[in-house]
């Protein structure tokens, strides 16, 4: 049976979230113990961080894309988006991992709407960031996606907010197409409206804290 366009869609967006997610995890497993290798190809990769590849030649061969190219059953034109997708991913992570030697910035499950709420206080709206969150969603081209994410990303950076990159890159493949856009757009409302920290014993929430390796402690606070 032919598969139908939304099949081949979702079948090149679960291919990229795979490959992005195995070349990020083994990155950052490299870099916490502190491997020479992912220390350097990281301070490479950052270089990358909020542009697309045709802008940085020099990074060509090193953020995992040629993973994509093995894949016969991708089109040209899925390859391209796919190739812009997990560099963005790839590179954006980088920056978020600077500096950060016993966390994980990339973590499975956190979508950038969660991210974003966490960066502000329980109850409360953070005006500015609220305002760059808005700005990338209202992104009228990968370009300036890619520009604007970087910011978020700096942001959760200097919070150590982790954020799940596997996702992103499968988010930024559909984001090439204008309803894909909007798609991503209503997913990221949806996990920052949705998002809401732990609660103390008196009921009352709390930032959620994060262990030396990336995951949320959700021990009650005495």
């Amino acid at each position: 049976m032919t598969a139908t366009v939304p099949e081949e869609r979702q079948y090149a967006s679960d291919l990229i979230g795979q490959i992005v997610g195995e070349f990020v995890t083994q990155l950052q497993d490299g870099y916490l113990r502190d491997a020479s290798s992912a220390v350097g190809r990281l301070a490479q990769l950052r270089r990358g961080a909020g542009k697309l590849p045709q802008d940085v030649p020099e990074l060509w061969g090193l953020t995992g894309a040629d993973q994509l190219y093995q894949e016969q059953t991708l089109s040209e034109v899925q390859a391209t988006r796919a190739e812009n997708a997990s560099f963005l991913a790839v590179t954006l992570y980088a920056l978020h991992q600077q500096s950060r030697p016993n966390q994980r910035m990339h973590r499975p499950g956190v979508d950038l709407g969660e991210a974003v709420r966490r960066l502000m206080p329980p109850g409360e709206i953070d005006e500015p960031i609220r305002r760059r969150f808005v700005r990338v969603g209202t992104a009228g081209s990968l370009d300036v996606l890619a520009y604007r994410l970087r910011e978020i990303i700096s942001l959760l950076r200097r919070d150590s907010v982790p954020l799940d990159y596997s996702a992103l890159a499968e988010q930024l493949y559909h984001a090439h197409t204008p309803d894909g856009l909007a798609r991503v757009r209503r997913k990221w409302g949806r996990s920052f409206h949705a998002y809401r920290p732990s609660q103390n014993r008196g009921g009352q929430p709390r930032p959620d804290r994060m262990t030396p390796d990336g995951t949320t402690d959700d021990k009650d606070v005495t």
